[in-house]
């Protein structure tokens, strides 16, 4: 887990209902992951089991803040259940939920999409299979 200061000083220009959002995000993450690894990167910040692997193989998700949105991304998002069909995308894998006000998010539903992606392990995945030599 980064220091919350340097979180704080990354988020420091965006609008405080988007930090809201993302510090509360990032509580839910922490909350049921407290081993998770917290990384600043070009496209945001990002979480992932450390222990298991980096961010594609062992994501929990990753946040980015753009044009007055915050963007949950779940990079094996399309292979996780979303009974609230939340997610949007049109990649292979990639899937993510747009968040622009703290009072509408879905915060139940979040936390399972979350909780739903840590235990996900993308090698079972049919497509990552090796085939026998």
């Amino acid at each position: 887990m980064l220091h919350y200061q340097t979180v704080d000083h990354f988020l420091r220009f965006a609008p405080d209902e988007l930090r809201e959002i993302v510090l509360e995000v990032r509580d839910i993450v922490f909350s049921e992951y407290p081993e998770a690894q917290e990384e600043i990167r070009s496209s945001g910040l990002v979480y992932f089991r450390g222990s298991a692997g980096g961010p594609v193989k062992s994501g929990i998700c990753g946040l980015q803040i753009r044009a007055n949105t915050v963007h949950v991304f779940f990079t094996h998002g399309a292979f996780i259940p979303d009974p609230d069909h939340l997610l949007h995308g049109t990649g292979k894998a990639l899937r993510a939920l747009e968040l622009r006000s703290y009072a509408q998010v879905p915060w139940r539903a979040l936390a399972e999409l979350i909780k739903a992606h840590a235990k996900l392990n993308p090698t079972s995945l049919p497509q990552n299979q090796q085939e026998p030599r």
